[in-house]
């Protein structure tokens, strides 16, 4: 009998502010590095994927976000390479305590704050996918396929 089908699940967060959302330059990483993503990253074994959303938006810019506050924007299916897929849970807030900050220097060149309907060119598909899908109202996407 084969094995049923695991995925590496991935947790986004759209930070709102105003008319514009929270993008990171990725930097000293070895993937897309140069290129701009969501404050993001992989869930945790055993952690709810809002826990796992909260958790990331502190480790990468510094801010505290209820999970109460979060919103599921869309999912992503998302398929990285041929033998590789993953799951990425896409939530948004305009709710959160602190200023966004750098708070991983040594992965992040900088933050930008920019409109999502503009995004800039070295946006990477993935997390733009997710975004797209955010602004048209798009509960899923498959991206890659």
């Amino acid at each position: 009998m084969p094995e049923r089908y695991r995925s590496i699940i991935d947790v986004h967060v759209i930070l709102e502010r105003g008319e514009e959302i929270l993008l990171l330059e990725r930097q000293g990483t070895g993937y897309c590095d140069g290129m701009l993503h969501l404050p993001s990253g992989h869930l945790d074994e055993g952690e709810p994927v809002t826990e796992g959303a909260v958790r990331e938006a502190r480790e990468e810019i510094g801010v505290r976000i209820d999970p109460a506050d979060l919103r599921l924007a869309t999912v992503v299916h998302h398929r990285q390479r041929p033998d590789l897929a993953r799951v990425g849970m896409f939530f948004t807030t305009v709710r959160w305590e602190g200023e966004p900050y750098n708070a991983e220097p040594h992965k992040c060149g900088r933050l930008l704050w920019c409109d999502p309907a503009v995004l800039p060119p070295n946006t990477i598909a993935y997390p733009a996918a997710g975004i797209n899908a955010y602004l048209t109202g798009t509960p899923l996407t498959l991206h890659g396929w």
